[in-house]
């Protein structure tokens, strides 16, 4: 797909409680398959012990605005940035529920209109301050009080009250059963992640320079060039981390990233392209993984985002005929080379959140007579502005999507903006059509915000980028967010996708498809642990944990 709005996303000591595991399980997260990968010993994951020392360097697909998790905006890179110098206050398992992670525990009460969250003791900031009971409210209250994520937690969080040395208490106005899913540190989840008192109280929130508790400390950032790190000697995580240092590398073209893992320029990669993961897939010289059958939640999915609040666009007959003209079949074997499943809607078959919809087969023919039933009742041609970046794979994405609009009549005018121009068209509403991939999130609630009707808050600025509005969508969204019952979520949210179907807000084409491959000598890059030490969820969505990698 085009450029992603992930990335720039708005958004995002014994283990867990009693109390804090059943709420996990009452989420219901699902978890498919198995990772993808190309044999024993290739798969990121090394049973060998550890070796200390080393540098490592990491060639990621875009650049961030900032390391302030309170004003940045964190796609798949940024999430690594960020658990290079920060931990989250929780961590999706193995089994993809929550368990605390920089939290010792975060406990619920008997409604969950309440949460509290209770930091591990001796655990200091890099500045060699204390992440206590205080540091975690004024976290809290800066995050509230903040544009960004005061969208997710104005609504619904009521107050934050420091609640002992190493506790916050969060009141909410309402229940919210997936809170702790938000402070796993995944896209969307910003909140997890404690800044030092320095940091928030330093220019620009100290953004460029950032000061957490994570297994590195913040080196240098060159925007566009390289951010490096080095290994945290107080790391609160006894004989973690294993490298000496780690440097991300900015390498926006998807053949020069994967020429330089090539040629030894980098050491470790991710990317989302087709055609650059068929070149690594059942290579034996390099270690893979992909998701294609190992998810938690929800992946990205391709799509079309329609502005449902202006014309064309706001009358379901010319939604409908767009996805008519669409051959999604065609499309991910011309455009993805069968790399990228075909999207069904937003869940994947094995997930308790998937249902059948009514999503709209193609058929040209039906959806010419409602384009002419259009331009009758209008007494104008159905034209409208389509707007993409400028990135190869995207063009050839635009143009291949514009014949089959035009095909069925469709008057249709190409627009090719920049990534972060593209974002804030969608926010602002200036936009008719763009070409979009969203959605992944290990469990739908983190969604809500760009789903839910409250959410489009004025006519020139809406998180709700679509404009949809839909009060059975709404209804099943609060269900969602409010209930215990793993049943009645998964009801919830397969009604979310069976309206989506129907309301058609986005056209619907591919489900993304992530993976990371590395040169042989990194080892153990997908297998991060819980504080227990017991196994937690490797890559999601191209985002890794750098605090086990080491080199042989």
């Amino acid at each position: 797909m085009a450029e992603p709005f992930n990335r720039r996303t708005l958004l995002v000591g014994a283990g867990a409680t009693a109390a804090g595991l059943a709420g996990a399980s009452a989420l219901g997260l699902g978890v498919a398959g198995a990772a993808s990968t190309n044999g024993p010993g290739r798969n990121g994951i090394s049973k060998a012990t550890p070796k200390k020392g080393g540098s490592l360097v990491f060639g990621v697909d875009a650049e961030e605005s900032g390391f302030n998790p309170i004003t940045a905006r964190f796609d798949e890179v940024g999430v690594m940035y960020a658990r290079t110098v920060f931990d989250p206050l929780t961590i999706i398992n193995a089994k993809g529920t929550w368990e605390p992670y920089l939290a010792q525990s975060v406990t619920p009460n008997a409604d969950y209109t309440a949460w509290t969250i209770t930091v591990r003791p001796n655990v200091l900031f890099h500045d060699g301050t204390a992440c206590d009971g205080a540091a975690l409210t004024s976290n809290f209250e800066a995050q509230k009080a903040s544009l960004l994520l005061g969208i997710i937690l104005g609504p619904i969080v009521d107050s934050v009250t420091q609640a002992g040395p190493l506790a916050v208490t969060i009141t909410m106005k309402s229940p919210w059963v997936s809170f702790p899913l938000y402070l796993a540190g995944g896209i969307g989840g910003q909140s997890a992640y404690m800044c030092a008192p320095s940091m928030l109280a330093a220019k620009n929130g100290g953004t460029t320079q950032p000061v957490g508790t994570g297994p590195f400390v913040f080196k240098e950032w060159v925007p566009n060039s390289h951010f490096t790190a080095t290994a945290n000697p107080h790391y609160w995580r006894p004989g973690l981390p294993h490298l000496d240092e780690i440097t991300f590398k900015p390498i926006i073209d998807e053949n020069a990233r994967a020429e330089a893992l090539k040629s030894g320029t980098i050491d470790i990669m991710v990317t989302d392209t087709p055609q650059i993961i068929l070149q690594f897939r059942g290579n034996k010289d390099y270690a893979y993984i992909d998701d294609s059958a190992h998810i938690v939640g929800e992946p990205d999915m391709g799509c079309l985002l329609l502005n449902c609040g202006t014309a064309p666009f706001n009358n379901p007959t010319v939604r409908r005929a767009a996805a008519m003209a669409i051959n999604r079949t065609q499309y991910v074997k011309e455009i993805d080379d069968n790399v990228l499943p075909v999207s069904p809607g937003l869940f994947t078959p094995g997930s308790p959140y998937y249902s059948a919809t009514a999503y709209p087969n193609y058929n040209p023919t039906e959806a010419k007579k409602l384009v002419k039933q259009v331009e009758r009742s209008t007494g104008k041609p159905v034209s409208f502005s389509f707007g993409s970046t400028n990135g190869p794979s995207a063009v050839r994405e635009q143009e291949y999507l514009q014949q089959a609009l035009q095909e069925v009549g469709f008057m249709v005018k190409t627009n090719i903006v920049e990534q972060n121009d593209l974002v804030n068209d969608a926010l602002a509403g200036t936009f008719e059509c763009l070409e979009w991939r969203q959605f992944g999130a290990v469990d739908p609630d983190l969604n809500y915000i760009f789903w839910s009707s409250t959410t489009i808050l004025s006519s020139t600025l809406s998180v709700n980028m679509a404009r949809n509005q839909d009060p059975q969508l709404q209804a099943a969204l609060e269900l969602g967010r409010t209930s215990t019952d793993a049943s009645a979520r998964a009801s919830a949210y397969q009604t979310v996708n069976k309206r989506l179907a129907i309301d058609l807000p986005y056209l619907w084409l591919d489900r993304s498809v992530w993976s990371v491959e590395s040169t042989l000598k990194v080892q153990n890059w997908n297998n991060p642990t819980t504080p227990t030490g017991a196994p937690a969820f490797g890559m999601i969505a191209g985002s890794i944990w750098p605090t086990q990698i080491w080199l042989s």
